[in-house]
């Protein structure tokens, strides 16, 4: 197993070293790129620019307090949205009656355009964390419970059959089968849930926010600033970036019994 690893370190350098000369050659486009093909600045500024607008913003607008505070309300929802997605998947999934009349108001929930949802709740809660962290956890959910329903529907019933006849109780049948069965279709569904959690809670405060990198957004487009809107962007994004990274990471930990290829390697 050692020697494996050892073997594949040369090759995982080489993809490091190509990813980090794509980035580099990523910025000297940025910045010099624009201003060859003669684009202004106030429609894409250049990298430099960007930059000084971020140590501006760092100065000037509490720019580490309203990313702490759009961090928060991702990890938030993205918790909750989670939980309440696993929880409803194993229900559906081990109770066909409550799936078959639940499925279509869970459904009609998920087509309904989360934008459209809120208003509603800042009208409800305010100008609040809670409208933000509920339109995070409505976009988390669906991909979770889907992935979790898909996965209790797919075991072979006779798997649960067998450890019956070797007296299994309902809770053995799911912490032993069940569940371990849910866990690489669980995993797939985080990552998905992890690109949309940061939409979740950006939606929400570019509707009605205060506080966070999506009122900063709207502040920036209001006043025309394109590099204040570069920023926020970037810092989404690696809000997004972090929170894929620590579901990679976990997942790594929990499915260390599959080998590698049966595990998505983006």
């Amino acid at each position: 197993m050692s020697a494996r690893f050892v073997a594949l370190q040369p090759g995982m350098r080489q993809m490091m070293m190509g990813s980090a000369l794509l980035f580099v050659i990523f910025l000297v486009a940025w910045q010099w790129a624009p201003g060859l093909f003669g684009i202004p600045a106030f429609i894409i500024p250049p990298a430099s620019l960007v930059w000084d607008e971020f140590l501006n913003m760092l100065a000037r607008d509490r720019l580490v307090y309203h990313t702490a505070i759009t961090a928060m309300q991702v990890g938030v929802g993205f918790v909750l949205g989670v939980l309440l997605g696993i929880l409803c998947g194993f229900a559906l999934g081990m109770s066909p009656s409550a799936e078959f009349v639940l499925s279509p108001y869970i459904l009609a929930l998920q087509i309904a355009p989360k934008v459209a949802f809120a208003p509603l709740f800042i009208i409800w809660f305010g100008y609040t964390v809670y409208p933000k962290i509920l339109v995070c956890v409505l976009i988390v959910f669906f991909p979770i419970m889907i992935n979790v329903l898909g996965a209790v529907r797919a075991l072979d019933p006779d798997v649960v059959r067998l450890a019956k006849s070797f007296t299994a109780n309902r809770l053995q049948v799911f912490w032993k089968i069940e569940f371990p069965a849910a866990m690489p279709p669980l995993f797939a569904g985080l990552r998905i849930a992890a690109t949309l959690a940061v939409i979740g809670v950006l939606v929400g405060e570019l509707v009605g926010g205060n506080t966070g990198l999506g009122y900063l957004l709207a502040f920036a487009e209001g006043s025309g600033d394109t590099a204040k809107v570069f920023v926020t962007i970037i810092l989404l994004t690696l809000i997004g970036i972090v929170l894929y990274g620590i579901v990679v990471a976990v997942e790594t930990r929990v499915l260390h019994y599959l080998p590698a290829r049966a595990r998505l390697n983006i």
